[in-house]
């Protein structure tokens, strides 16, 4: 009886530990909202994912493949990263089957008509909640700030959250989502600056 016991009570112990397994670094299932399958969570290190939707994760000057001697604003512009019109496959950071969402993908979480987003805290972390009005299934981006590019600083975590797009804006502007606690758009914004990547399928 006692080794009975015992086997059950290994069996249950595995179980839990299986269940309390941390999610993949380099999958997702991902989340379609408004037709686009989204990650549930950020870009953390190159190729990988960070462990949940409310950390931050890495973040990516435009067209660079990964976070690593950021380079301020003179040394960027003298570099090969800033000449390309759209964000090369050879340096996309995202894990295998993802890549850095269009212009238009990034678009489509903005369509009130389909889209529900909303300013809220999950985790003790702030930032938009995107439903799909269909469906009812979301994803939370956070507010995780952005980087500057004349001394490479942190800037306004929790206050606003500042997601790359793969295509260029003018000379040395990028097409970016922003948003914050009052609301969210779209802009476009110096490519120099380390923003963040939320990714999209391939």
């Amino acid at each position: 009886m006692k080794k009975v016991n015992i086997f059950l009570g290994v069996v249950v112990i595995t179980i839990v530990m299986l269940s309390c397994e941390k999610p993949s670094i380099t999958q997702d299932d991902g989340v379609v909202i408004n037709g686009v399958k989204w990650a549930t969570r950020n870009v953390g290190a190159t190729g990988t994912f960070v462990s949940k939707s409310e950390e931050y994760g890495g973040l990516y000057q435009w067209n660079r493949k990964d976070t690593a001697n950021f380079l301020l604003y003179e040394d960027y512009f003298a570099s090969a990263f800033s000449t390309e019109t759209y964000w090369l496959l050879a340096n996309n950071p995202c894990p295998q089957g993802w890549r850095i969402p269009t212009y238009y993908e990034l678009r489509t979480l903005l369509d009130t008509s389909k889209v529900k987003n909303e300013w809220v805290e999950q985790g003790g972390i702030f930032g938009r909640k995107f439903t799909d009005l269909n469906t009812e299934k979301s994803i939370f981006v956070p507010a995780a700030g952005y980087r500057g590019y004349y001394n490479g600083d942190a800037h306004s975590a929790g206050v606003c959250g500042c997601y790359w797009s793969c295509e260029k804006y003018g000379n040395k502007n990028a097409y970016y989502l922003y948003f914050y606690g009052g609301g969210a758009n779209l802009f476009d914004g110096n490519e120099a600056y380390g923003f963040f990547i939320r990714p999209v399928a391939e």
